[in-house]
């Protein structure tokens, strides 16, 4: 059973930055989309981006683009996520999933995930 532990969160000002990463222990991220949801106080849990087993491919909601790059080292089970520019808008809980075996990244935006983290709070002041 893949446990996966975020880490990276805290607390910068606007225009900041920070980078998250997930790391799978007892499991692998092999053969696994992968990506990050966000949940803000008050708000749905939403998708914020995703990357392909190849890792050739990426996804990101319209809000992040330019800003956030996801990225992944498979020989290091991690995950990561470079957030730069950040805004207070941006602060959450940041959740790290794994697909389901060899599915696609389309499929983490549909709500097909795996496994999640336990997430890592970022809070941008302004």
């Amino acid at each position: 059973q893949v446990r996966l532990v975020e880490s990276g969160g805290g607390s910068v000002q606007a225009g900041g930055s920070l980078r998250l990463s997930c790391y799978a222990s007892e499991g692998t991220l092999d053969g696994y989309a992968m990506g990050w949801f966000r949940q803000a106080p008050g708000k749905d849990r939403e998708f914020v981006a995703a990357i392909s087993l190849s890792g050739r491919s990426t996804l990101y909601i319209d809000s992040v683009k330019d800003r956030f790059t996801i990225s992944r080292d498979d020989d290091k089970f991690t995950i990561y996520l470079e957030m730069i520019n950040l805004k207070p808008e941006d602060t959450a809980v940041y959740y790290c999933v794994r697909g389901h075996p060899w599915g696609q990244i389309d499929g983490l935006l549909a709500g097909e995930i795996g496994a999640w983290g336990q997430g890592t709070q970022v809070t941008v002041s302004s």
